[in-house]
């Protein structure tokens, strides 16, 4: 009986250890991420540093220290680190994440789709309105538009209409020639700007507005968004397509 409650104990303290130990890899995880969006990477390394040192096959740890090694411009070392940390742990999903975002910015675009795929489907995921975006952007970068409207519409779908998403599927499926999903989408867009004022119009937003006005001929709105495309944004490129649009009409 002794004996049978040392073990007991032994055991408990051993499950005491791991429980500090992942606490605390947790913590150093979350530091070193806050301090690369604070572009603070050498205090950044510290704490990635001391969470690997617990937990070399981290998933977290590996995908945050990716992170900064892409911060760094180390690319082989990101890429390397970040399938390792997949490698780890296939069920991270915010490593994957990370990952596609990265492959995003290299111009692997193919690559990016697949991790931001597999992202997709893990319905417990915090943000997965953010992940289908992502996706949507990818598809478009391939020329899949169809595939890129299907993902932006999951994401005004898990975002219960969420700015850029609406702005995002109204954009292609006018691009798609389907004016008046478009037309519905961008309806409640401009609700949403009108409900809250830290919503601004980009040159994107009111060069789609225009393009739809115009296909339904309503000629006051049209004029309208051109107008504050011209005051406010007259060196951007929707201006320009803009100018383009109705010389050639």
């Amino acid at each position: 009986m002794m004996l049978a409650a040392g073990c007991v104990t032994v055991s408990d303290s051993r499950f005491a250890k791991e429980e500090d130990r992942d606490k605390a890899v947790k913590n150093y995880v979350q530091l070193g991420t806050a301090y690369i969006s604070q572009g603070n990477l050498d205090r950044a390394r510290l704490h990635l540093d001391r969470a690997l040192e617990l937990a070399p096959d981290d998933a977290a740890a590996l995908s945050a220290m990716a992170l900064l090694y892409s911060s760094d411009g180390e690319d082989e070392l990101a890429d390397k680190t970040f399938r390792k940390a997949i490698s780890s742990d296939g069920d991270y999903t915010r490593g994957r994440v990370y990952y596609g975002a990265y492959l995003y910015g290299e111009r692997r675009f193919g690559d990016a789709q697949k991790q931001f795929k597999e992202a997709s489907g893990d319905t417990n995921y915090s943000d997965r309105a953010s992940v289908f975006f992502n996706l949507g952007m990818t598809e478009e970068r391939l020329d899949n538009d169809e595939a890129a409207a299907n993902a932006y519409r999951r994401a005004v779908e898990l975002s219960r209409g969420d700015a850029k998403s609406l702005l995002a599927l109204s954009r292609v499926l006018v691009e798609a020639g389907d004016l008046s999903a478009a037309s519905r989408h961008y309806s409640r867009l401009s609700s949403l700007m009108q409900q809250n004022s830290n919503y601004r119009h980009s040159p994107e937003s009111l060069f789609t507005g225009i393009r739809i006005a115009r296909y339904f001929d309503e000629w006051d709105r049209e004029s309208s968004l051109a107008l504050q495309l011209k005051n406010n944004f007259p060196d951007s490129v929707e201006y320009q397509q803009y100018r383009v649009l109705i010389s050639n009409e």
